[in-house]
């Protein structure tokens, strides 16, 4: 049986036009100077996802990542502490 998989790579119209940029201006109500702060929120979520990863990977082991940052030295204290992997010696 071949596995192999016959893939076509998405290609951009030849003809895509010029994209428009429109200001729109919506002060906050919240604090005085009618700011809002966006910067920050892509940075909170990967810690969790790749928490969340590894700890998928792990469960077959019976160990759980309970705390960021997910280190190489956390990972491991949780597969000993499941008695499934060596202590150090």
């Amino acid at each position: 049986m071949d596995a192999r998989v016959d893939v076509s790579l998405a290609q951009a119209p030849k003809h895509v036009p010029a994209p428009s940029l429109v200001h729109v201006e919506f002060p906050s109500i919240v604090n005085e100077l009618g700011i809002k702060g966006v910067g920050e929120s892509g940075v909170i979520s990967p810690g969790a996802v790749v928490a969340g990863a590894v700890g998928d990977a792990l469960a077959e082991y019976g160990a759980e990542i309970a705390r960021l940052p997910v280190t190489p030295q956390r990972i491991f204290d949780a597969l000993r502490a499941t008695g499934r992997w060596p202590n150090r010696r």
